[in-house]
């Protein structure tokens, strides 16, 4: 997929990690994505708040003070219908319908790469 197909879209990254933030940041500025952070759960929350038209959450799912479980399941009840794909170290067979039935849209596998996050967003934010 062409990055540009990215371009004027909101991504929301939520990654406590400052290595993997970066690295995320680094890819999706190249998109032209408009790009907003939050390092924990409630912080990513508050950014959806004053954030409405968000497209898409890149979710972390271990995070401290709130972490990306709990924060999709207090989106979703919320009503919130932004594409929300968690991105986890930690993935198990029969992960993949655990988390479609948490309110994740999709997951990624860490180490992710360009290719991978770039092609796996866009699959999303094109439906748009």
């Amino acid at each position: 997929m062409e990055l540009d197909t990215l371009k004027g879209k909101k991504i929301l990254i939520v990654e406590d990690d400052f290595s993997s933030k970066l690295y995320l940041n680094k890819i999706l500025e190249k998109s032209g994505a408009v790009i907003f952070n939050a390092a924990d759960g409630k912080e990513a929350l508050d950014t959806v708040q004053k954030n409405a038209d968000i497209d898409l959450i890149l979710m972390d799912i271990q995070l401290p003070l709130l972490d990306g479980y709990a924060c999709t399941k207090i989106l979703r009840e919320s009503g919130n219908k932004m594409v929300i794909i968690a991105q986890t170290a930690y993935a198990l067979t029969g992960d993949q319908e655990s988390m479609i039935s948490m309110g994740f849209n999709d997951y990624l596998i860490k180490p992710i790469s360009q290719k991978q996050l770039i092609d796996k967003i866009s699959s999303y934010l094109l439906k748009c």
